[in-house]
């Protein structure tokens, strides 16, 4: 049997789980920033699905600001295991400071790809969403989005009724993902 025949498997449900509850986990930061409405399912979901670990990290970790320390922290330690735990299958550890970097680079690019996945379902939602409808993530997804694609609607005029304002923000953040992601994971 290959190496790979069993390492394949555990990497990628290492690589799944822990980015699906780091998912969630960013998400609670972005629902303090975009001030979420709590009474939102969406919401007590992601609520409840942090609760335990942010509960104990606050015991030791105090709030800086309006920002939840202990769930930065959380996340930073989910990234850090999750890579550890594949550099496993790997030949060696990474050093600290390699492992730091990369953590933030996992991080980065986690947030970079929620926002692009939020951008697309907002435009989607727009185009099949009747107005006179309630869904419960609609106005969280444009909570989110707003502080990005406003400065653009404001500059940018409508082109036949058309918002490009996603567009823009999508090549955007592409383009900040390419100058920021080589600093974060060049060489070290």
């Amino acid at each position: 049997m290959p190496s790979g025949y069993f390492s394949n498997p555990i990497i990628f449900l290492i690589e799944i789980l822990f980015g699906l509850y780091m998912a969630i986990v960013a998400l609670r930061i972005i629902m303090q920033w975009a001030e979420w409405e709590y009474h939102n399912p969406l919401v007590k979901f992601i609520l409840r699905a942090t609760q335990m670990p942010v509960k104990f990290l606050r015991r030791f970790i105090p709030a800086v600001g309006r920002w939840d320390s202990a769930t930065i922290v959380l996340l930073l330690t989910l990234a850090a295991v999750k890579l550890l735990l594949l550099s496993l299958f790997h030949t060696s550890l990474p050093q600290p400071i390699t492992l730091f970097f990369l953590t933030l680079a996992e991080i980065f690019s986690l947030f970079i790809t929620l926002f692009t996945v939020s951008i697309i379902v907002e435009v989607i939602l727009s185009w099949v969403s009747p107005s006179d409808s309630y869904n419960p993530i609609t106005p969280l997804i444009s909570r989110m989005n707003a502080p990005l694609l406003n400065p653009i609607r404001r500059n940018l005029p409508q082109l036949s009724g058309i918002d490009f304002s996603p567009f823009i923000v999508l090549l955007g953040l592409q383009v900040f993902s390419m100058l920021v992601m080589p600093l974060l994971t060049g060489p070290m």
